[in-house]
């Protein structure tokens, strides 16, 4: 028999990177013969109107959400949560595990949240016993493995995906002064320091521009603070964009932006990678494990809109650096590939459906 795998996590839209993720591996998986059943975490509300009412939309999309876990559970060796921090963890990871277990189902935790730290501080409490109760806990960087072994749970890396077919090393030039963000518009995503730096790099670059690709409850806000810079006409919100349309922004960008003040592996810096484009980012979280300063990248403080706005200069003006920070990036980005990937995730999979909790068998 091949493997069943139930794939529990969000799926677009929104096209956010946790959700981009699920239905690409679901995809990629099946392209193997595994049979995947995909559990959606974010469904739409039904009826429509519940998901204005707070405690009221949670229980209707809670129970259908169990409903379906359950079943499709049932016909799983192995269940593959895509879990993340705060409320979701509550509302997802603990329900999944509890109906993993009754089913008798080994349970793989793929903890993808940046703010991990954080959460564990509060909450390691109510992970631990969770984890500990799972086949496997994997996360995608080893900033995460570092954080959860800070609270005594033992993890994985298998990173994260980049489908490298969709990309193609774009042509645009350092004097083209395209700086784009791929970021949702809120404020862990700190879009306001790049609005800030492109003003600084528009004192000596005057065709610099800026072209943010994401939505969220700051788009107001940002828009007055490009008005009160100056930078209005120069900085363009296309909102979220769908995500066959993701190579084309790359290609026409001279410079990726990631001004984000809490991160693990951002998917938008692995696709700036996979396009050839180079990145300026915060040397936050699993940021500095995932590229290096100077090599694959430049990495500034959060929040220092003039460190980000030098290395933007850095790379209009110095040609030779814009190229050797690309060529270095598409040779790193090959190990997120999924000819890298695919053998991390099976042997993830063989060994939790090999565990005595499981009542299947595993792969043929």
């Amino acid at each position: 028999m091949p493997l069943r795998v139930c794939l529990v996590g969000p799926l677009p839209p929104p096209a956010g990177g946790m959700a981009n993720q699920t239905l690409q591996l679901g995809a990629l998986l099946r392209g193997e013969g595994i049979a995947v059943e995909q559990v959606q975490t974010n469904a739409p509300y039904r009826p429509v109107w519940a998901g204005k009412i707070r405690g009221l939309r949670a229980v209707l999309r809670l129970l259908p959400y169990i409903w379906r876990l359950w079943a499709a559970t049932r016909a799983a060796d192995v269940v593959h949560l895509m879990a993340n921090s705060g409320w979701s963890w509550f509302l997802f990871a603990v329900p999944t595990a509890m109906v993993a277990r009754l089913n008798g189902v080994p349970l793989v935790i793929n903890y993808r949240g940046g703010e991990a730290g954080s959460f564990l501080e509060r909450s390691a409490w109510a992970v631990r016993p969770i984890v500990r109760r799972a086949a496997a806990l994997v996360v995608p960087s080893a900033f995460l493995k570092e954080v959860f072994a800070r609270y005594g749970m033992e993890a994985a890396i298998v990173p994260n995906i980049v489908d490298l077919a969709r990309f193609r090393p774009n042509t645009a030039s350092p004097k083209d002064a395209h700086l784009i963000v791929a970021r949702n518009l809120e404020p862990i995503y700190d879009n306001a320091t790049a609005i800030r730096a492109l003003a600084l790099v528009r004192r000596e670059v005057r065709t610099a521009r800026l072209t943010i690709a994401g939505e969220g409850p700051e788009l107001a806000g940002l828009r007055d603070l490009a008005a009160s810079l100056g930078v209005a006409k120069a900085v363009h919100f296309c909102g979220r964009i769908a995500n066959a349309e993701i190579p084309a922004l790359y290609a026409s960008a001279s410079v990726s932006l990631n001004p984000s003040l809490a991160d693990n592996m951002p998917i938008s810096v692995l696709e700036a990678l996979a396009s050839g484009v180079p990145v300026v980012s915060t040397n936050v979280g699993g940021v500095p494990y995932l590229v290096e300063d100077g090599r694959t990248a430049l990495l500034v403080p959060p929040r220092d809109a003039e460190a980000m706005a030098h290395a933007v200069l850095r790379l209009l003006r110095e040609p030779a650096l814009h190229a050797r920070l690309r060529t270095a990036g598409l040779e790193a980005v090959r190990r997120f590939e999924w000819s890298a990937v695919r053998p991390q995730w099976l042997a993830v999979y063989q060994a939790a459906a090999r565990r005595p909790t499981a009542t299947r068998a595993g792969l043929a």
